[in-house]
């Protein structure tokens, strides 16, 4: 804003300034010219006076040579007197027999012997210097008797045409000059209430305490945006504290209840009759199905209240650590789990984000996988070229998270509602929640990376989390340091290995 203000300072105050100094300086040159022209007029009308009277007298070659050098020395010009014929009376430089020969055909001396009232002024270039040219009759009452004409160089008037450019133009950068440094000072002052704005924005969007902002600097405009800002963010803070502690002690709350409900009706199991055991056992599926997303619930508090700060998690090994650690599921449901891909490095994420997205992602793929299938766990690094993100802008720096399974999948319309709160597929497997998915991409876009779902290459689902890479870490075009860990490929487990 700042800048923005200082440059429209600095346009107005540029405007201004050439609106009034280019008129000033053509209206400067324009006297100067004038000036010169009414001096060389007065001059020819002087020397024409006294060649009037010297031919007159019959002196004209005895006076009216000295008088010509006398006057060309005096105007650091040239002076040239002809008589009515055309023929060279007196000059103040040396002219050669074709120019004198040719002296009555000059545009200037030819009009002032026809008598014309008004002097005939020229601009001409003679030996590289400009002149300025005035021709005047020499008359003696109705008598033609011949002609001067005198030639003034211009440089003298151009010398100081351009020195007074130089100074406005001066003039003009020092003006700019005071302009920028008193608008910056302005700028500033105008600026200062809106950065703290700003700040205070910024503080408020990333989860902390909005500060007050002060209502009493700046514009009016200001300081009315600046209260209304206060009583927004107090009022956001305000419903967002209390959305939390609702979630988050309505969850606390249902745990120790749906505990102790659950422990109520496995009691009951002995006392119930073998016909009606079936509805013992939904009722503690469903107690079970409840707990879970209570436990989502809490989580999505956690979450929100949390604003931790985003941290260096090693991929590769958590991806290790949570193979290992699922392997033993998958064996006892005899479904394959593979982890695949190469050393994906370091990413940025929220502490223990990565560690619930993989557990949430593979519980799911559990749940849809068949017998006999395989879920892979495959960490890679983006490739710039891919487009599989629409709404973020493709570039190197990033991971993926793809966890597959060779499930019954979902259509398109269903992986873009996947991840709304307790939304299932209608032919999803009972005991779920709704909260996993929803939970994965909360956890993704905190981290500042993004959760999508795409079809699998064998007919499941892709569930595919990127998450921003360490910078300097290795990329598609440079591969990791000698000194990083090894790659690690394909690794199935079967049912039954240990």
């Amino acid at each position: 804003m700042t800048r923005r203000l200082l440059l429209s300072y600095l346009t107005l105050a540029a405007l201004l300034l050439i609106c009034l100094e280019i008129p000033l300086g053509f209206v400067y040159s324009r006297g100067e010219r004038e000036r010169v022209i009414n001096a060389a007029k007065d001059e020819a009308e002087s020397v024409s006076a006294y060649a009037s009277l010297s031919i007159a007298e019959g002196r004209a070659a005895q006076d009216l040579p000295e008088r010509a050098a006398h006057c060309a020395e005096r105007i650091g010009g040239k002076v040239l007197i002809v008589d009515e014929s055309g023929a060279l009376l007196a000059s103040s430089h040396p002219l050669t027999a074709r120019e004198e020969g040719s002296l009555a055909s000059w545009p200037g001396i030819a009009a002032a012997l026809r008598g014309t009232a008004t002097e005939d002024v020229r601009t001409s270039t003679i030996g590289g210097v400009e002149y300025l040219a005035v021709a005047a009759p020499v008359r003696h009452g109705a008598q033609e008797q011949g002609a001067v004409r005198i030639t003034v160089p211009t440089r003298t008037v151009s010398e100081r045409v351009h020195h007074v450019w130089l100074l406005l133009a001066l003039g003009g950068l020092a003006a700019l000059a005071a302009v920028a440094a008193l608008g910056f000072v302005i700028a500033c002052w105008t600026g200062r209430p809106i950065r703290e704005l700003e700040h205070a924005t910024k503080e408020l969007a990333v989860g902390g305490t909005a500060v007050p902002v002060a209502i009493t600097k700046g514009p009016p405009e200001v300081r009315s945006l600046a209260a209304t800002f206060n009583r927004t963010a107090a009022r956001l803070e305000h419903l967002l504290a209390s959305q939390r502690a609702f979630a988050g002690e309505a969850s606390h709350q249902l745990k120790t209840p749906l505990a102790a409900l659950r422990l109520r009706l496995e009691n009951l199991e002995n006392d119930i009759a073998l016909h009606a055991r079936g509805s013992l056992t939904a009722a503690l599926t469903e107690t079970d199905r409840l707990a879970r997303m209570v436990e989502g619930l809490l989580a999505m508090a956690r979450l929100d209240e949390s604003a931790a700060e985003r941290e260096r998690v090693d991929l590769g090994r958590v991806c290790g650590e949570r193979h290992r650690a699922w392997t033993p599921l998958f064996e006892r449901h005899g479904v394959w789990l593979a982890l695949a891909g190469d050393y994906p490095g370091e990413v940025m994420a929220l502490p223990g984000a990565v560690e619930q997205i993989l557990d949430n992602l593979l519980s799911n793929a559990l749940r849809v996988a068949p017998p006999g299938s395989t879920v892979s766990v495959d960490p890679r690094l983006h490739a710039p070229h891919e487009r599989r993100f629409p709404h973020r802008a493709a570039a190197p720096g990033w991971v993926e998270l793809h966890v597959m399974d060779e499930g019954p999948g979902m259509t398109e319309e269903q992986r873009r509602r996947a991840f709304d709160r307790f939304w299932r597929a209608p032919d999803a497997p009972k005991g779920g929640t709704g909260l996993g998915l929803a939970l994965v991409q909360r956890l993704a876009h905190a981290s500042g990376g993004e959760a999508v779902l795409r079809r699998a290459p064998r007919g499941g689902l892709d569930a595919v989390v990127r998450l921003p890479a360490v910078p300097g870490g290795p990329h598609p075009a440079a591969p990791a340091a000698p000194s990083a860990r090894p790659p690690r490929r394909l690794q199935t487990t079967t049912p039954g290995q240990g």
